[in-house]
């Protein structure tokens, strides 16, 4: 079985995302792709806003209906820091004879020389940079080789989207209609972090 990896903060979880994930599990042909919200993310943790539960939930409204995609908590039932490697290796013992595929971003890509255990992550999985259009593939980060797929350029970010939200602007076309649901439901994004 081929399994995509697709972790992140999903804070919120927009349109940019499901598109690059559905491009991506086409271009590898992946039986099964898994959105992984991290709970607490070792680089990210000043900017999260929503909590690891509503992102769980917004990414579970996001991909709902869609068979090719699945949301995994394991990272939130996990204490500590939401290392990749430590998700790969609870991967690895779950599904033994899987084939993992590790989906980052031409930035994470730069980055990852710092993360924890980088080795061992392309050990446990292929990685796969997705490049968006008219972003050069690159190569491999140093040491690590890297699959690089393309992906349809859509200028849209979470960022972009907290930041709308934030100034009551909608977001209608920018999330999932559920996602926006959740996120009006919650009030997210206008006034102070939800997370603890």
């Amino acid at each position: 079985m081929r399994i995509g990896v697709f972790g992140g903060t999903f804070d919120p979880p927009h349109v940019g995302h499901l598109i690059a994930a559905a491009d991506a599990h086409r271009a590898l042909g992946l039986d099964r792709l898994l959105f992984v919200p991290s709970a607490v993310p070792p680089h990210k943790r000043s900017t999260v806003r929503a909590s690891a539960r509503l992102r769980l939930e917004m990414v579970r409204a996001a991909i709902a209906g869609d068979g090719r995609f699945a949301a995994d908590d394991l990272e939130l039932r996990r204490s500590g820091p939401s290392y990749s490697v430590d998700t790969l290796r609870a991967l690895k013992e779950r599904e033994p004879a899987g084939e993992l595929f590790f989906l980052i971003g031409a930035d994470n890509l730069r980055e990852l020389p710092g993360w924890h255990r980088p080795h061992e992550i392309v050990r446990l999985a292929t990685l796969v940079v997705l490049s968006r259009e008219g972003e050069g593939p690159g190569g491999g980060a140093g040491p690590f080789p890297a699959r690089h797929v393309a992906v349809t350029r859509v200028d849209v970010s979470a960022t972009d989207v907290r930041a709308r939200a934030a100034r009551g602007e909608p977001i209608r076309y920018l999330v999932p209609e559920a996602v926006r649901a959740v996120v009006e439901r919650e009030g997210l994004y206008r006034g102070p972090s939800t997370c603890e």
